[in-house]
């Protein structure tokens, strides 16, 4: 018997609809969600924890299903295309943040992780983006993808210039702490994974591990900037919680890496993803500009 013959028979769906990665049955005593399982990760035992800091903006588990599978409460969104969605969803998040944040002991060698990592990342960023620059300034007729990238490479050089300059300014600072703030963060954020039904939900928590609050901050960043006036979302988050200096120090210094430009596929393609990585750099700049000024004239 397959997973989903076991449920049917569990359940006795007279409907069912695969959604993604779930299955929504639908049946006479209620509709539910079911969801395989995260590997090496316990959900119902995550959101005991929640409920013990007065959290509740999760779909409930119904049952810890006898095969892989976790099945839940199907939540119904309610909710209408509502530019001040993004702000509801931040504010949940930092409940989700403040509710579950504790100083954790920590190591010399914690930091400098971190920092190792950044560094690391952004050396390979400057050699990935000068290599295509210096291959594209070669062509006796450029592409239109590779003149639009030799003609914004200083751009993007500046903006890896600038996490690389605030990154050794933010090392100079942690580098002799002994304890880091962390919190229960869901680490998978979008606004595609919030609902309201009968209360607002966070949903998709196969990811959630406790780490720095900042982390959610940036994944919502990554996945909805072009959709988000995340100036205004950022101070409704600061309105509920806080971050220390260094905190928003390396929130910023993450936000800022650009993204890994593809040079492949079609032209067309290279286009839209030489497109998409500029639009996120002039954005960034913008959001960051008030925090920034003197930088963000370089």
């Amino acid at each position: 018997m397959n997973k989903l013959d076991s449920l049917r028979s569990l359940y006795k769906p007279y409907r069912y609809t695969i959604r993604g990665k779930c299955t929504i049955l639908e049946t006479t005593s209620g509709n539910f969600v079911v969801k395989k399982k995260p590997q090496n990760k316990d959900l119902v035992s995550i959101f005991n924890y929640l409920k013990s800091r007065d959290f509740y903006y999760f779909p409930e588990i119904y049952a810890d299903s006898r095969d892989d599978n976790y099945v839940y409460e199907y939540v119904e969104d309610n909710y209408t295309v509502n530019p001040s969605k993004s702000e509801d969803l931040i504010a949940i998040v930092s409940l989700l943040h403040s509710k579950t944040s504790f100083n954790k002991e920590v190591s010399e060698e914690t930091y400098k992780e971190i920092y190792e990592n950044i560094k690391n990342n952004i050396m390979y960023l400057k050699d990935y983006y000068l290599k295509y620059y210096d291959l594209y300034l070669k062509s006796i007729y450029m592409s239109p993808s590779e003149y639009e990238f030799t003609r914004n490479y200083s751009k993007i050089n500046a903006a890896l210039n600038f996490s690389e300059r605030e990154l050794d300014e933010w090392y100079s600072k942690v580098k002799e702490k002994k304890s880091e703030r962390i919190s229960l963060i869901h680490n998978n954020l979008s606004l595609d994974h919030y609902l309201r039904g009968s209360k607002d939900y966070l949903i998709s928590w196969d990811n959630a591990k406790f780490d720095t609050p900042i982390l959610d901050l940036v994944k919502l960043y990554q996945n909805n900037f072009w959709d988000l006036e995340f100036s205004t979302i950022y101070q409704k988050y600061l309105s509920i919680t806080t971050l220390s200096d260094t905190e928003q120090q390396l929130f910023f210094i993450l936000i800022s890496l650009v993204p890994e430009i593809k040079f492949e596929g079609s032209e067309f393609n290279k286009c839209k993803n030489m497109r998409s990585s500029l639009d996120y750099i002039y954005k960034t700049e913008a959001f960051l500009k008030p925090y920034y000024a003197t930088d963000a004239e370089e």
